[in-house]
């Protein structure tokens, strides 16, 4: 028979406790890949069983005993090099104990020392990150392939080196020093930014956002500040995520379609959120040293603390993004920044901009170029250059929401009479 589909409450828990329960694993059999597998199992198994017997009263406890059964098959399969792992699960196995329970507080600190674990300085950076996303985020593999504009075969690769990496370095799953903190802090909220990037506007699939990854982010980041109450980046990250998070709610209509930022209701914005948010990146601020993710925060506060589109002050926007250039070769803050020029110095000024990113290959197959170029030339009065750029940018998009959005636009002006200003055009931001 058929197992019934999960609803979408169960799936949000599987997805919070997948890195919880590898956590726990790691801490007792030191096998990454393995330990990722009977996770996976675990999860496989929650989907058939939950649905027809009922979610358990500790589901986290309930994933942790299938995966723990799938690691200790796994151990017993292994030969004589795994024997010393298969002895101490066997000593540890929570089947000798009849209710097995597991200390909420405790898998969750497992978390963050998975997402630490993960940004090891054995692996490269870019390898570090993309671990982190797959492990603790519960990104896919094209997910991640797309956050980093690389094709997905070449992400699958990477993950599967780091995998080897960290089990051939014998790094132990244990809290990080002060010193260990410190040398991977900045993969570390590189991970968390781009985790929350992916939630808050998804790389494709039916749905704009996938609130379960940007709380995730959120909460995660949380505790890293807890953990480095006094790092201005930390803070800053934070402020950006609250600044940014605080217009979820109007970025979406009825039937889910994308709302840009200038048509929003800005009633709808979670103003506790942004007070909180504006609180932390002043007292990042005060700390004198500004890095990129308190300059983005900033950047989202002069937006959240417009009460109307046309009183956003452009100007000051336009100056942040000029600073964070010269921190920041990532093209996207290159396509914001052109955006922020054409909205002080017209549109001519954005479209020159623009220029420099046509051979940047990192774009190729982005949609966002050819979306902030049809966007500008709409703005010029070109609107059958525009028409041919938001239907290219359309094709490029794997998000159904940002496609439909695009399509929209280019009908929008195939449909105004020559030479007429339609005046719904928008900049197309968070």
């Amino acid at each position: 028979m058929t197992p019934n589909p999960l609803d979408v409450k169960t799936e949000h828990l599987l997805r919070d406790l997948a890195p919880q329960v590898l956590g726990v694993l790691l801490h007792r059999f030191r096998d990454f890949s393995a330990a990722e597998d009977a996770v996976q199992e675990s999860l496989i198994a929650a989907a058939n069983q939950w649905p027809q017997e009922g979610t358990p009263d500790n589901p986290l406890a309930w994933l942790i005993r299938v995966a723990t059964r799938r690691m200790t098959d796994h151990a017993r399969s292994e030969n004589a090099r795994l024997h010393r792992e298969t002895a101490a699960a066997a000593e540890q196995s929570p089947f000798v104990i009849p209710n097995f329970d597991v200390d909420p507080v405790a898998a969750h600190d497992d978390t963050l020392i998975l997402l630490f674990m993960c940004c090891h300085p054995a692996l490269s950076p870019p390898s570090a990150i993309a671990l982190t996303l797959r492990s603790v985020g519960g990104l896919t593999t094209a997910e991640i392939a797309s956050a980093f504009l690389v094709p997905e075969s070449t992400m699958a690769q990477r993950i599967t080196r780091a995998k080897a990496t960290i089990k051939s370095s014998g790094v132990r799953f244990q809290p990080p020093s002060s010193k260990e903190r410190v040398e991977r802090l900045r993969a570390v909220l590189h991970v968390l930014y781009l985790i929350f990037s992916e939630g808050y506007t998804s790389s494709a699939g039916p749905d704009l956002q996938r609130t379960d990854l940007s709380t995730e982010a959120i909460r995660l980041t949380r505790a890293t500040h807890a953990l480095l109450p006094e790092d201005s980046e930390v803070a800053g990250l934070l402020a950006l995520m609250l600044l940014t998070d605080a217009r979820r709610t109007a970025r979406t209509g009825p039937a889910g379609e994308l709302v840009p930022l200038t048509e929003q209701d800005r009633s709808l914005w979670d103003q506790a959120a942004i007070a909180e948010g504006i609180a932390l990146l002043t007292g990042a601020l005060a700390k004198g040293s500004v890095g990129s993710y308190t300059l983005q925060a900033a950047i989202a506060a002069v937006h959240d603390e417009a009460p109307r589109a046309e009183d956003t002050d452009w100007p000051q926007i336009l100056a942040l993004y000029e600073l964070l250039r010269r921190m920041s070769d990532n093209p996207m803050v290159l396509l914001n920044h052109a955006v922020a020029a054409a909205m002080v110095h017209g549109p001519v000024a954005g479209l020159d901009l623009l220029n420099a990113l046509d051979k940047d290959s990192r774009l190729a197959s982005h949609h966002r170029l050819d979306a902030v170029r049809a966007h500008l030339l709409e703005l010029a009065g070109d609107h059958t250059a525009a028409i041919a750029h938001y239907r290219a940018a359309a094709t490029k998009a794997a998000s159904i929401p940002e496609r439909n959005y695009l399509l929209t636009q280019a009908a929008r002006l195939a449909e105004a009479p020559a030479g007429q200003a339609t005046g719904k055009s928008r900049i197309k931001k968070p």
